[in-house]
């Protein structure tokens, strides 16, 4: 794999306390991911932390939505509390974005796009929890936005390994290059 080009940006998808363990997520995992981090600031890519929360009494949760509305019922989930912000074992650094969003793609509800657009990005990176969650919503609408995108499958997981294989080696590869992190993180070099 070449060097990233100067359009290339790391995001971190829903690398939060309340969601990392319970959709597979695990201490090797987060081992990974900033391994990622370090190498992509090492490389002057910009690293994105993309996380999902709500305003204090979840205005934007809809009574019909089959997701969010039972999980706000069992546990606040707004933005300012710990189980909402990014897990300190892949802690944010000086310069790391931070982009907050209210659905589960990381472009509904949030400012990625502009971010994006703004930053010049056109290659994506895409790691996180979970992969028939943030990862699927995301690749699908990074893909109709016209990005060119990356996975690190070992930078995903989900409660399910059986949806998280059949994502990374079937789906995916169809609007998606599919890769390791290490074998990303030697590209940088």
């Amino acid at each position: 794999m070449a060097a990233e080009s100067p359009g290339t940006a790391l995001l971190l998808l829903d690398l939060i306390p309340a969601v990392v363990p319970a959709f597979g997520g695990d201490d090797a995992l987060l081992e990974r991911l900033q391994q990622a981090a370090t190498a992509a600031r090492a490389a002057s890519v910009p690293v994105i932390y993309v996380r999902v929360a709500f305003r204090a009494g979840h205005p934007e949760v809809s009574a019909s939505n089959a997701l969010f509305a039972p999980l706000v019922e069992m546990m606040d989930f707004t933005e300012t509390i710990p189980a909402t912000a990014i897990h300190e074992a892949v802690a944010p650094q000086e310069g790391d974005i931070h982009v907050l969003k209210r659905r589960i793609s990381s472009f509904t509800g949030s400012d990625l796009d502009v971010v994006l657009r703004s930053l010049r990005v056109n290659k994506i990176v895409l790691a996180g929890v979970a992969t028939s969650g943030v990862v699927l919503s995301t690749v699908r609408q990074a893909a109709d936005l016209d990005f060119e995108i990356v996975v690190l499958s070992d930078g995903c997981a989900d409660g399910d390994p059986e949806v998280h294989r059949v994502l990374t080696e079937k789906v995916f590869p169809s609007q998606a290059t599919v890769t390791t992190v290490d074998e990303w993180v030697t590209g940088l070099k």
